[in-house]
């Protein structure tokens, strides 16, 4: 039989997630199958019950579905119920479905290839208090890190620091940036800015790391001015490609698929469409 596996979102069909997975399914030999499915907001609960009925594997989730979900599942990871949002499921024997998210150990994979091995200690500036920053605040809290988290609407990146992480962490308005970026080991980008042509203005970044959660055309701009100011400037398509194989060995068992591979397939098709 085959497995059916599948992304869920609105919108949903920009995702480089079958062409990740297939390519997986397709050097390994598995019978499995990775699609891309539209759900709309609203309809999240009655359609992981037709998933479930039709013996769905495992499902990606992204926006709107990654904190709707959580209503209708039987078990989630003690990381969901920190970051209060997953992006993995898997049904159950009974069938059910858990809850996993893989974006936290997705970002420090993503972090250990650019050559941040560790965070404890280090001054991490994280831009942004949306749901993109939930896990990554989560994961680098977890790992040690002392945290400044700058949001448009302070209060808010209070609220979340509050939710996702164990310790006390500094938070301000990103008109503060420059300020926290001169004392910064770290700078992560979890806003969708680039999606409006919008870039930051960075301070010299003397070879430090600057890593943007977002990637193709609308990380471009950022990433090119990261750049220009002598910042070390990382996209997030590395961390899409190894969350992604954490769903994977979630899904299939054994060891992580080939990171690499998926990754070159992905710039491929960015070199082709931008």
């Amino acid at each position: 039989m085959t497995e059916r596996l599948a992304v869920i979102g609105d919108p949903v069909g920009h995702s480089l997630s079958p062409q990740i997975h297939m390519t997986w399914i397709d050097t390994m030999g598995l019978k499995a199958s990775y699609e891309s499915i539209r759900v709309p907001a609203g309809e999240t609960a009655a359609a992981l019950e037709d998933f479930a009925r039709k013996k769905f594997r495992g499902l990606n989730v992204t926006l709107p579905h990654k904190q709707a979900v959580l209503k209708s599942v039987a078990e989630m990871s003690d990381a969901v119920k920190a970051i209060g949002a997953a992006n993995t499921l898997s049904r159950l024997k009974d069938g059910g479905w858990r809850a996993d998210n893989t974006d936290a150990p997705g970002l420090m994979a993503a972090l250990a290839r650019v050559g941040i091995q560790s965070v404890s200690g280090k001054k991490v500036l994280v831009l942004g208090a949306g749901g993109a920053a939930r896990a990554a605040l989560y994961a680098l809290d977890k790992a040690g890190a002392d945290l400044v988290v700058l949001n448009r609407t302070p209060d808010k990146a209070g609220a979340v620091i509050a939710d996702c992480c164990a310790q006390q962490h500094r938070f301000g308005p990103l008109d503060d940036l420059a300020l926290h970026a001169e004392k910064a080991d770290l700078m992560i980008n979890t806003t969708s800015a680039g999606h409006t042509g919008y870039h930051f203005e960075l301070p010299p970044g003397k070879g430090r790391t600057f890593f943007d959660m977002s990637y193709g055309a609308p990380a471009r701009a950022q990433l090119e001015h990261a750049r220009e100011a002598g910042w070390e400037a990382a996209d997030g398509l590395p961390m899409l490609v190894c969350q992604a194989a954490e769903s994977f060995r979630i899904w299939f068992g054994g060891e992580l698929p080939d990171i690499e591979l998926a990754l070159e397939a992905c710039r491929e098709t960015l070199k082709l469409h931008g």
